[in-house]
């Protein structure tokens, strides 16, 4: 769609959508200011979706939950997420996104959005962008800009 920053995302604990809230706001408030500026729509992804084939370019945001292992050496598991990277592997979605924005804890060191970088690699397109657990309004300027540039430049 035109003039619009199309988001699908999954949220465990609640700090994505948190995230995404404020996303969807920060760009009505730039849009309200310039027109051209586009607009969020956003969809949730959860273990009750019914799968659908995407048909317009959208960025994917994953938070990062592991069981086991150092997230590099000695292997890593995916938590809660995985329905969400099934979601993007489902017949063509993979083709229509245009990136992956990851968050996490900085705690967990090499963790730290490692859901994202794995989606990144296993799909074939970008880690663009992350931000720490509910994020700031200096992520959301940074996110919003990187994915409006995007979508304007048909990245």
């Amino acid at each position: 769609m035109e003039n619009q920053i199309y988001i699908i995302y999954i949220s465990v604990a609640g700090n994505t959508q948190s995230f995404v809230d404020d996303l969807t706001d920060y760009a009505e408030k730039m849009h309200q200011n310039d027109t051209s500026n586009p607009l969020i729509i956003s969809k949730e992804v959860t273990d009750q979706t019914d799968f659908a084939d995407e048909t317009q370019p959208y960025f994917a945001f994953v938070p990062t939950y592991l069981d086991g292992g150092n997230g590099t050496d000695n292997g890593v598991k995916e938590l809660m997420t995985n329905t969400l990277g099934e979601y993007i592997a489902y017949h063509d979605n993979r083709k229509f996104c245009l990136g992956v924005i990851g968050s996490g804890n900085r705690n967990f060191n090499e963790q730290y959005c490692l859901t994202a970088r794995r989606y990144a690699q296993d799909y074939g397109f970008e880690m663009i962008d992350d931000y720490e657990l509910r994020g700031n309004s200096s992520d959301c300027k940074r996110i919003y800009d990187n994915m409006a540039n995007r979508v304007k430049n048909n990245i």
